[in-house]
């Protein structure tokens, strides 16, 4: 969340909006308490590009880098909890964790191929590039060289 440009930093508003915003996106918190978590894009408000709400997930940061290291980082998640969110996670939340949301026998195998290892990742999450889309077990869509 960023707070329109007319803000002042030090602004009796500005300082009150801080302590109210410390609790917010408490991701740890709320996995540590054992709460499913669902992500999604959020699109249009936010990126519909996944891995940059991946990204900022984990580092708790903007495709910049800021702010420097991250906004409350002690409640970033982990990739894995990060991608399941994405994942298992949402499909739960639309009552399809059934066909959806994991690799399984059985279930619909939409599934995106990217060009680089979320766990060890070459470059930063948010550039991860997209290189083919499966739906239902079939590509539907390539995007760059394999």
């Amino acid at each position: 969340m960023s707070p329109g440009p007319y803000l002042r930093l030090e602004s009796e508003h500005w300082q009150a909006q801080r302590r109210c915003l410390s609790g917010a996106y408490a991701w740890r918190s709320l996995l540590d308490q054992g709460t499913i978590n669902a992500a999604g894009s959020d699109f249009p408000v936010s990126s519909h590009r996944p891995f940059d709400g991946i990204h900022a997930a984990v580092t708790r940061t903007d495709r910049d880098g800021q702010p420097v290291g991250g906004w409350h980082h002690e409640q970033a998640m982990t990739v894995t909890e990060a991608l399941r969110a994405y994942t298992l996670d949402a499909a739960y939340a639309s009552h399809q964790e059934r066909i959806l949301g994991s690799i399984e026998p059985g279930k619909q195998a939409d599934l995106l191929l990217v060009d680089q290892d979320p766990f060890s990742p070459q470059k930063s999450l948010w550039q991860t590039e997209v290189l083919q889309t499966w739906v239902r077990g079939r590509c539907i869509g390539e995007y760059g060289q394999l």
